[in-house]
């Protein structure tokens, strides 16, 4: 590919060349991070070289049990996903298809959504205690009115020929309810990669506190004793489990909804629409 076809509007680009520019992207930012410890730009104490990380990457492994930790990690962000789309999706189904549901949830949903979750940290330690279910219900809390959100937007999208033709097939209620899910549940099982995003993200929070598992309480128990090695290292460390777990939620789009194109949607901030085709399949 020549350079002046790089600059042409939404061109496609090979997966050698996006492989390349990955590869540029992440050694430039080594190379920045070198030469910042190495003409000590940056405090030496808070930010150590890449070195000294990748030594003590390697040390989470065979001291500080990293799998063990990244797997605590998962299970709670599993759990807390789960009841997410046990809850969430009935009641975004219905307040998709009912609008006296939307107006008498959505008045509670939306703000939640704006609020920093962080500072519900305190009500749920008083709830729940500082054990598991705390955290658990944390994360939940977190994750359960974007997902909420994501499925009203998919219910909505369904297109009004697709129920109407139901209905005028004879369909019942509760047939038309699961035609809208199966229309628009492609559209919501694409969300779920930022949902597992977002769990990432609190369960960090949530391993603060009173945990004795996770890879948040491995980087909060170097930090304490002020081994910023393992900290920056515990950082990749979480950034690599959270990688692989959103590549696994592609590759499943991709093997149960062939004809959506998910790789274009690795970096959006909401979920991908349902498209016609999407509704022709789910029809």
């Amino acid at each position: 590919m020549s350079v002046s076809h790089l600059f042409e509007i939404r061109r496609d680009v090979s997966r050698r060349t996006r492989v390349a520019l990955a590869v540029a992207a992440w050694a430039a930012v080594v190379a920045a991070w070198y030469l910042a410890t190495r003409w000590k730009l940056l405090p030496p104490f808070s930010v150590p070289p890449p070195a000294g990380v990748a030594k003590a990457f390697l040390g989470l492994w065979t001291e500080y049990d990293l799998l063990g930790n990244v797997f605590q990690s998962w299970w709670r962000i599993a759990q807390a996903f789960l009841w997410s789309a046990v809850v969430a999706i009935p009641l975004g189904l219905l307040m998709g298809s009912f609008r006296w549901v939307h107006d008498l949830v959505n008045p509670i949903a939306e703000p939640m959504r704006s609020m920093p979750i962080t500072a519900f940290l305190p009500a749920f330690i008083g709830l729940f205690g500082m054990d598991e279910g705390m955290k658990v219900a944390f994360l939940w809390f977190g994750m359960f009115f974007f997902l909420l959100a994501v499925v009203v937007e998919e219910a909505n999208r369904v297109d009004n020929s697709l129920i109407e033709t139901a209905e005028t097939l004879g369909a019942k209620r509760r047939h038309v309810l699961w035609l809208m899910f199966r229309a628009s549940f492609p559209g919501i099982f694409g969300s779920f990669r930022i949902l597992y995003d977002i769990g990432w993200t609190y369960v960090i929070l949530a391993e603060m506190v009173n945990a004795r598992k996770g890879v948040g309480y491995m980087v909060e128990a170097a930090r304490k004793v002020l081994d910023f090695d393992r900290v920056y290292a515990g950082i990749i460390a979480i950034g690599v489990a959270a990688f692989l777990f959103r590549y696994l939620l592609t590759l499943a789009e991709r093997f149960l909804f062939p004809w959506r194109r998910p790789t274009q949607t690795l970096s959006a901030p909401a979920a991908p629409a349902v498209s016609a085709k999407a509704h022709s399949h789910a029809g």
